[in-house]
């Protein structure tokens, strides 16, 4: 322990040692800790010794006996003792045992408990001392919360949280910074001027009383602050890798230079971890690496529906923060939760929550949700925070075990809602072998000072730049590879040598690209290869027939829509090169020459997609598209002036990607286009009816082989689908004389998605061997 509270002691007149203990035993500890300590630094003056049993009650600690102490001079130092029971040697790698759960934290032990490990272990009982304040220094800090001047009971109660807080900051020097946890926040921020402020502004726009608004805020508080606990941390941490470990291998692979420069931003500004969200399985993956590489348990945000029994009573305790699903009229509601919020950020506790609100159904980034980003802005706007880091993770898998159900969901099925019942049906989903968990972190979105919440366009820029910043972390895995070849080649089998060789052109044209590779496929290590095959093979996705000959691989008919789950993980990384490929057919078709044309036409596919995938802006665009078509063929604007050099350059063009990427999205919306072709004008077609008769009528249209695959019938692509048309006003005519006109309009879009579904076939069969 370092001598520094001590030295500080040296020209005080009094002191009050204030004794954090639990019982007799602790007590006695740190009376014996606190003689040898005055004797050994000569400390001369006069102490007053205070019980004050913090660790019973951390909220609500008893200040009886502290209160006479405060008439005190201002001068006395407070100091701050605490005994610390360790519960092994490597302190960071300790995990709680089941029995704990019976007979109590090991780190707070009782007395009994207590005398045997002091008698059998005395190494592991350690006496802690936190840095020393005045009694005019926390009455100070208190009058600037508070606004003005406070009372002893006030005080007693600030200086008995102060100085737990001391005692916290110098028990993680022993146990490590992921026990790092607020304290005391309810009576904090009802202490507080700016909380009182924002209570003011409610009052004034509902007439409601002060005392009214601080009763119910009150009864909020107990609603929605979590109150994380070490031993909750410790359970919640082991409860954390046994979910991961039900299918997942130990070792996750973590981006670690990224993760230092996060925790470094999240010393020093308030920050936000917004994670991708493809399975139950990220928040518990979320706190077991926070956890294990000793960072400060983040609070995740999330919906009261996950706050069932069990895991809600653990999760409150390890950080969860469970919020209304709806709140929008109740003032009150959201002014305590900026304000909640705001504090989080101001005293550097991570927030943390899923990007897009709920799990991507479909594998591809899904658009963001606006809910929680908004009302963390807000409470930076609010509380004044400066230089919010906005921090994207991307959390991938080898293979994930929701797919199946997402793709009943897709097709039609109705979900199952969240319970504990369904939480351990969900839990017997998880043993199977799925391979690895990979982390890895994103450059930071920063706002010096938060945006007027009255400005949606400023909301709707840091998403994106969110969205755009996590697919560029997002590593390319096997599994989504050999998905994307397979479903590409389909309803043809490739050979194994087939399916290598398009593998390694592929992770060459990324590794080229500087695309982050996973380590089986960085490495191309056989044997990680042929396991993590295996175990696509035993999952169903994919089918390998040994009796022929020669080794082939397939992806069944029935299992499209899995793979496309798979597929679209990455299919981010290939998007502009499926746009050049297609747009260089159309000028060959065509006969057309010069860049204006090319642009146009890559500019019109661009926006046919722009709801189904996170756009850089046209700028950037612009300068990607060259700079991968000037790999192929420098100068290639200015040949393109000649005839005949489309169909050049796109000969160069290896390997050839848009059938594998864009066909079942081209063919989904061909689906829609043609359901709205049919609809009679003058009839109201709704987003919901659209996407129920586009269902109808996709599973036709791959009956009669118009459509390739059931991987183009989903509602998610319908809706987005349904969102163009309205974008492009398909939907609606504005008067009767617009009919004919709409009418028009329709047919020419649905017949332009059938061309295209034709240009993707194309390419198709320039790609197949």
């Amino acid at each position: 322990m370092t001598s520094q509270p001590w030295q500080n002691l040296k020209a005080s007149q009094q002191v009050i040692a204030v004794l954090d203990v639990a019982h007799s035993l602790e007590q006695s500890e740190l009376e014996a800790f606190l003689h040898n300590s005055i004797s050994k630094h000569a400390i001369s003056a006069e102490v007053h010794e205070c019980v004050l049993p913090m660790v019973r009650d951390r909220e609500n600690p008893a200040t009886q006996n502290l209160r006479p102490l405060l008439d005190m001079p201002g001068d006395t130092m407070v100091l701050p003792l605490r005994v610390v029971w360790r519960t092994s040697l490597q302190e960071k790698n300790t995990r709680p045992r089941p029995r704990d759960l019976l007979f109590g934290n090991p780190r707070r032990p009782g007395p009994f408990r207590a005398r045997r490990i002091l008698r059998q272990h005395p190494e592991r009982v350690v006496c802690i001392a936190g840095e020393p304040a005045t009694i005019d220094q926390l009455r100070h800090r208190l009058e600037e919360l508070q606004g003005g001047e406070v009372s002893t009971d006030e005080l007693a109660s600030f200086v008995a949280g102060q100085a737990g807080l001391a005692l916290d900051v110098a028990e993680r020097r022993l146990q490590g910074s992921r026990y790092k946890v607020p304290l005391r926040v309810a009576d904090t921020l009802l202490a507080s001027a700016k909380f009182r402020g924002a209570l003011e502004l409610v009052s004034a726009e509902t007439g409601r009383s002060m005392e009214d608004l601080l009763e119910e805020s009150a009864e909020i508080m107990k609603e929605l602050i979590s109150k994380p606990q070490p031993f909750w941390l410790d359970v919640m941490a082991q409860l954390n890798h046994w979910v991961m470990r039900l299918g997942y291998d130990a070792d996750v692979v973590i981006d670690k230079e990224g993760l230092e420069r996060v925790r470094q931003w999240s010393r020093e500004y308030p920050t936000a971890l917004l994670w991708t969200h493809k399975t139950h399985v990220d928040g518990f993956a979320v706190n077991a690496m926070c956890a294990d590489n000793d960072f400060p348990a983040p609070h995740i945000l999330g919906g009261v529906n996950m706050a069932f029994a069990g895991l809600g009573f653990v999760a409150r305790r390890a950080g969860a923060i469970f919020i209304r699903r709806s709140f929008q009229d109740d003032l009150l509601y959201k002014a305590v939760l900026r304000q909640y919020i705001g504090y989080l950020m101001e005293k550097r506790f991570p927030l943390s929550w899923a990007f897009e609100g709920t799990r991507s159904r479909v594998g591809k980034l899904m658009p963001p949700r606006y809910g929680l980003l908004k009302y963390v802005m807000d409470s930076a706007h609010a509380t004044g925070a400066e230089n919010l880091h906005i921090i994207p993770i991307s959390i991938s898998y080898d293979m994930i075990g929701d797919v199946k159900d997402y793709a009943a969901l897709e097709s039609g099925a109705t979900k199952r809602p969240e319970s504990l019942s369904w939480f351990i049906g969900y839990l017997r989903g998880l043993r199977q072998p799925m391979g690895k968990i990979y982390f890895d972190f994103g450059e930071p979105v920063v706002l010096p000072k938060a945006p007027s919440p009255e400005d949606p366009r400023e909301l709707q820029r840091v998403a994106f730049a969110v969205g755009v910043a996590v697919n560029k972390v997002s590593p390319i895995t096997l599994p989504s590879l050999i998905s994307m070849v397979l479903l590409g080649s389909a309803p043809r089998a490739l050979t194994a040598d087939e399916l290598r060789s398009e593998v390694i052109g592929l992770t060459d044209w990324a590794r080229k690209r500087h695309i982050t590779l996973t380590r089986d496929l960085d490495e191309q290590d056989p044997a990680q290869v042929s396991d993590l095959t295996d175990k696509m093979i035993a999952s169903g996705l994919l089918t390998r027939y040994d009796d022929g000959p020669e080794q082939v691989y397939t992806i069944a008919a029935e299992r499209h829509v899995v793979a496309s789950y798979y597929r679209n993980m990455v299919i981010h990384y290939f998007l502009n090169k499926s746009i050049i490929e297609l747009t260089l057919v159309n000028m060959a078709q065509q006969e057309q020459t010069g860049g204006e044309a090319f642009w146009e036409e890559a500019e019109r596919l661009r926006d046919y997609f722009k709801f189904e995938f996170f756009y850089a802006p046209k700028e950037e665009f612009r300068r990607d598209v060259n700079g991968e078509l000037s790999r192929y063929q420098p100068a290639w604007e200015a040949a393109l002036d000649e005839p005949g050099a489309a169909l050049a350059i796109f000969t160069r063009l290896q390997p050839r990607m848009a059938h594998a990427v864009l066909l079942p999205f081209v063919e989904a919306y061909r689906v829609v286009a043609d359901v709205l072709a049919r609809q009679t004008l003058g009839d109201t077609l709704t987003e919901k009816d659209c996407v129920q008769k586009s269902l109808a009528y996709g599973r036709q249209a791959y009956l009669q082989r118009r459509i390739s695959s059931e991987a183009s019938i989903g509602r998610l692509l319908f809706s987005n689908a349904f969102r163009l048309m309205d974008n492009l006003e398909l939907v609606e005519a504005e008067d009767d004389r617009g009919g004919e006109e709409l009418a028009e309009r329709r047919l020419q879009l649905a017949q332009s998605f059938r061309e295209l579904q034709r240009r993707v076939e194309r390419v198709r069969a320039a790609a197949l061997p």
